[in-house]
């Protein structure tokens, strides 16, 4: 059977999946013969199998640990649980695939009332040892029996008002003392039991929660967020401590080896002198720029900048690193890829390439397509007047406004229905579901690497942190801004990229697309295989579509045309017609409408090709609520049209063989928009004529045969004629339908309703929700393909298409079609192109190359790993 536990120093084949991102960073470091603490890890393995065992640790598992526990005392030559001179040790999660902030990690395990007294004699800072005991209490009842934090925080509140001290290092070693009584006194009354004094017995049952915490509320919401599988678990990795807690000499930080905000090269991070590493992420304290730590510490800060260098150049992507310096000696405790902006991304890859560190296949494969949203969110409109009424720490780019939540549940709640930015003292882990719901975060604490700013970057949402003006009662629901008192129905508005928060709604303009983002795109286009077209309904959003990329038009709805003020009573003349020959009358009416709006997408698409969908929905849906109908004559006509399902009803194709002058009037609009356009520019529009919804071979032909006829009484142009798939049936008669296709455009979104029996609006107002938390399905299939099963029915007819008509051209045209999993397997599927709303081009053109590279063997780099 394989090990459970392996030292740093010790091979594994297991990688990252077996060792942890954070447990494999440490090895590798430790190879590179980069100053790390000793310890071991143990692996996710065991994680699974003590999840698997109802929470029993795996056979084995306790003597491997105690094993390499002698191992590491050996090491440092301290033993566990020493009275005298104790060796401490942190445990901390490290999951496969980054979560930052989402699991547990526990400092100074070993201490007790005996050891502390040991460690003040060893080092001669009793003030360092009280320190480091208080917060092993803390963060051991807290993790491990579930204590709320706030408890000893108001216990150490009390104390420094009490002392008059403004920050901790303000406390003396005699108040720590008390405050350690105090935190034992809390740890009993929450308990029952006191504080445990056994080294192993705090060593054992931390393991277990660090296990737990893969399950923790917060963890789950994350991995539901990120698409994280559920069954990876967390390794757990048992480090010897090293302590920045130890006076002006020691101290602790995080460092980017880039700016995660901006890509830029060049020193990033922050450093707080005399302190543990929770105090710089956790946001307790404010920290400084790591520049200061120049001065304060010279010697460590260069061989810090050193080892960044190395780090960098060996994994060939910007690190996010952890340090801690203990009496001047310079120790990394963790080096992952960095989360990083979606500007960052793209800056450090181009520039990487142009250092020679990586290529530009490299590049390309990995930039997160879902990140490159983010360049497309809002921001001030730099001609709005603003009432900025405080700055913060420009911790995450873009711009948002909203009324204020002063909680995450809040939040999750009106998220839904409004416009919120989530104001806090501080972020914690268990505010990630209402981080996710707000469109902005305020923090009056913490830094740049605060819970708040990394979270806020990765989730591509503008981020105001460390905010000290700003004053948070979440209580009463109430904060204070500079003199501003503000409730929950205030709005404001916040700016991550300046770290401004301005009194009120704002103006805010797209975001501009960069140099870099061209570059990375420039090379995607020439990667990839699968091309890239924009659903688009007017000439406004083809001409944006051809502006982020877009190959042509792969769904105009020609439905949006009618609903407008000026055609609408057209088409309800049209509707409410007695006859074909009073309906023809309407129909001529609405004829130059649609040849108007027609013209304008084919010259904003000039040269390229543009896919017409004919009249889809229901009439029904033209007519107003029976309760304001006009007239009787109209209630009759509205009850006539009633049906129990229209879905599945009179809509798409049928409506074009029971009325044929409806779709004889849109080809002939199609077919005289195009001539006008060819005489007014020289260039003939590529016309594709597509008909809804059509399940049976001979609604096709009978359909082409009505679009043949009606266009031949117009001047010839040339033109496809080819169908949506959007049926079960019309993807296994696929060989039938192609004997009168030139083309097939799937229409995922209906046939993802067809095949899985899900009415879209039903299910995700109701069930859906539920079955995504419970596991009943891993992902919503209407925003990622369900490849198993509506996939199959692609491929189904994709091969019985293509046997009746070798060159079918074939492509998607549902939301489907910009989602990077989905833009995949339409790559491997063979189809020739995939259609998505315009602002998702650019996503889409970088997810088709990443799918032809991934196919050639060019694998991604997990930022954040």
């Amino acid at each position: 059977m394989s090990p459970f536990v392996y030292d740093f120093d010790e091979p594994s084949d297991g990688g990252r999946e077996l060792l942890g991102g954070k447990g494999i960073g440490l090895a590798e470091m430790t190879q590179l013969g980069v100053p790390v603490p000793a310890g071991f890890t143990i692996t996710t393995d065991a994680c699974r199998a003590y999840m698997a065992n109802a929470g029993e640790l795996p056979d084995g598992l306790e003597a491997e640990i105690e094993q390499h526990l002698a191992g590491l005392e050996e090491k440092t030559g301290k033993r566990f649980g020493d009275p005298e001179d104790p060796l401490l040790v942190s445990v901390r999660s490290g999951a496969a695939v980054s979560m930052p902030g989402m699991m547990d990690t526990i400092l100074n395990l070993g201490l007790n009332d005996e050891a502390v007294c040991g460690l003040a004699e060893r080092t001669g800072n009793p003030r360092f040892a009280n320190d480091s005991y208080r917060r092993l209490i803390q963060m051991y009842g807290e993790v491990v029996d579930g204590i709320d934090g706030q408890r000893f925080e108001d216990a150490l509140s009390r104390l420094k008002g009490e002392r008059g001290a403004a920050q901790d290092v303000d406390l003396s070693a005699e108040d720590l003392a008390e405050l350690v009584g105090s935190y034992k006194s809390i740890y009993k009354d929450e308990t029952g039991s006191p504080f445990p004094q056994d080294a192993r017995e705090q060593l054992s049952r931390a393991v277990r929660a660090v296990f737990e915490s893969w399950e923790n509320p917060r963890a789950q919401v994350y991995r539901r967020a990120h698409h994280i599988a559920d069954d990876l678990g967390t390794a757990v990795n048992v480090v010897q401590m090293v302590f920045g807690n130890k006076g002006e000499r020691s101290g602790t930080g995080v460092a980017f080896t880039r700016d995660p905000s901006t890509g830029e090269r060049g020193l990033y991070g922050e450093f707080l002198a005399d302190a543990q590493g929770e105090d710089v992420v956790s946001g307790v304290r404010t920290p400084e720029p790591l520049e200061r730590m120049q001065a304060a510490l010279p010697d460590a800060f260069e061989q810090l900048t050193d080892t960044m260098r190395r780090l960098e150049e060996h994994y060939q992507d910007m690190q996010d690193i952890e340090f801690t310096v203990e009496d001047d000696r310079l120790y990394l405790l963790q080096t992952r890829g960095a989360k990083r902006t979606a500007a960052a991304a793209l800056k450090s890859a181009v520039d990487m390439v142009a250092e020679g560190l990586i290529s530009e296949e490299d590049a390309v494969a990995r930039i997160d397509p879902g990140q490159l949203d983010q360049l497309l969110h809002p921001m001030i409109d730099p001609a709005a007047s603003v009432e900025v009424i405080a700055h913060g720490l420009n911790a995450s780019p873009g711009a948002a406004s909203g009324k204020i939540a002063f909680d995450a549940d809040t939040a999750a709640e009106r998220g839904q229905t409004e416009d919120l930015i989530l104001v806090r003292w501080e972020t914690t882990p268990d505010d990630i579901h209402g981080m996710i719901a707000a469109k902005g975060i305020l923090t009056a604490h913490g830094g740049m690497t605060s819970h708040a700013a990394v979270v806020a970057r990765g989730m591509g949402k503008p981020c105001v942190a460390g905010c000290e003006a700003l004053s948070v009662d979440a209580k009463a629901r109430r904060a204070s801004l500079n003199g501003y008192e503000l409730g929950e129905d205030s709005v404001i508005t916040i700016d991550g990229g300046t770290g401004r928060v301005i009194l009120g709604a704002v103006d805010l303009v797209p975001a501009q697309i960069n140099e870099d983002f061209e570059t990375i795109l420039g090379w995607a286009d020439r990667f990839r295989r699968l091309k890239v077209r924009a659903n688009a309904d007017t000439p406004e959003d083809a001409a944006r579509a051809r502006e982020f990329g877009a190959q042509g038009i792969g769904l105009c709805r020609t439905e949006h045309m009618f609903m407008a003020e000026d055609r609408l009573p057209v088409m309800r003349e049209m509707i409410m017609a007695s006859g074909e020959e009073e309906r023809r009358r309407a129909l001529d009416k609405l004829l130059p409408h649609q040849q108007s709006d027609f013209e304008g997408i084919f010259e904003a698409m000039t040269g390229l090709p543009v896919t017409i969908r004919l009249l889809d929905p229901p009439l029904h849906e033209f007519l107003p609520p029976i309760e304001e109908a006009a007239d009787e004559r109209m209630r009759e006509r509205i009850r006539a049209l009633q049906e129990s399902n229209p879905m599945l009803g009179t809509r798409g194709c049928r409506l074009g063989l029971i009325w044929p002058e409806i779709y004889e009037m849109q080809v002939r609009a199609i077919v005289r928009a195009a001539v006008a356009v060819e005489k007014r520019t020289g260039d003939a529009p590529l016309v594709e004529i597509m008909h809804p919804l059509v399940g049976f071979g001979e609604e096709l032909h009978r359909l082409r045969a009505i679009t043949v006829a009606t266009a031949a009484e117009e001047e010839e142009i040339e033109y496809l004629i080819g169908t949506m798939i959007e049926l079960p049936r019309a993807c296994i008669r696929a060989d039938e339908i192609a004997e009168h296709a030139d083309f097939f455009s799937f229409g995922t979104n209906d046939l993802t309703q067809t095949a899985l029996g899900f009415s879209r609006d039903d299910a995700e107002g109701k069930f859906l929700t539920r079955y995504l938390e419970d596991g009943v399905l891993e992902r919503n299939p209407f925003e990622t393909l369900d490849q198993a099963g509506v996939g199959e029915l692609m491929r189904i007819a994709v091969e019985r298409g293509r046997s009746v008509k070798q060159d079918l051209k074939m492509g998607i045209c549902g939301e489907h079609g910009g989602e990077p999993e989905s833009v995949a397997f339409c790559h491997r599927l063979g189809l020739e192109y995939v259609s998505c709303s315009p602002y998702r081009v650019p996503l889409a053109r970088l997810a088709a190359a990443q799918a032809a590279l991934q196919e050639a063997g060019v694998e991604a780099v997990s930022a954040g790993g």
